[in-house]
């Protein structure tokens, strides 16, 4: 019990640690962004790379969330005799959360890693330290770029996962199930708020996750020892914070918004 409580000591000590630096790197990264103003094209680009890039396994996943959640909640409004609802239901589960979350989920895993591996390889292989001896900021041409990329691109790719689940709740819903089209969407709009599910559920959801899944892909990055190991260990604690990030934040913006 007495080796125990010091371990888990610097366990909490090394966590705290690590957000704190992880803060302080945000705040340089915000300072920052008016020099990055000059690598618009590698904005771009990186904004490609993780936006653009993703919108397969966002549309696809959407798609298919969609498709189970109408098939689920269909089964069981139909004990109530509320099937009529379930394009509601459906619509509000997706704007509130499931889009947000998913496509949150979704793009560390894809994109959050890839940056993440990116920028630990550059530093692998001494490019990093190589742009700071030519005077170039590599805050300013790495990192910031990376940052904005991904918290212009979450907005965007949620709107896209939500109009996917909804298609994919219509698809199985009226073609499939035999919910009047009619009904389906008319209750949908008629129940839906435009500044609780759109505004608060999606932007601003969508908003707060892509800049939290951004700062740890970078952060990790930048702080990972320039090894292969260190490399693949950075990727992994991407995903793993990342998500943890994800679900508590997810919580904490649902106990304010709503």
């Amino acid at each position: 019990m007495s080796a125990r409580a010091p371990r888990s000591r610097n366990v909490v000590t090394q966590s705290l640690a690590q957000i704190g630096a992880c803060g302080l790197f945000l705040l340089t990264l915000l300072a920052a962004i008016p020099r990055s103003f000059r690598y618009l094209r590698e904005t771009t680009r990186q904004l490609w790379f993780v936006g653009a890039m993703s919108l397969t396994i966002i549309m696809v996943c959407g798609l298919f969330v969609g498709m189970v959640l109408m098939l689920q909640l269909y089964h069981v409004l139909s004990i109530f005799g509320g099937t009529s609802a379930s394009g509601m239901v459906v619509a509000l589960s997706v704007y509130r959360e499931l889009g947000p979350v998913v496509t949150a989920l979704l793009f560390a895993g894809r994109a959050g890693t890839a940056v993440t591996a990116e920028i630990g390889l550059m530093r692998a292989t001494d490019q990093i330290s190589a742009m700071e001896m030519m005077a170039v900021d590599p805050v300013a041409y790495v990192a910031t770029p990376r940052f904005l990329a991904g918290l212009i691109a979450m907005p965007l790719l949620c709107c896209v996962f939500c109009a996917m689940a909804i298609f994919g709740g219509h698809l199985v819903g009226v073609t499939w199930l035999g919910i009047d089209n009619g009904t389906f969407w008319s209750n949908m709009t008629a129940q839906v708020d435009v500044h609780t599910d759109i505004v608060n559920g999606v932007l601003l959801k969508s908003l707060a996750f892509g800049a939290v899944v951004s700062l740890i892909a970078v952060f990790q990055g930048f702080t990972t020892p320039p090894t292969s190991e260190g490399v693949a260990y950075a990727t992994t604690r991407t995903v793993v914070a990342s998500s943890i990030a994800i679900l508590a934040l997810d919580f904490v913006l649902t106990a304010f918004l709503m």
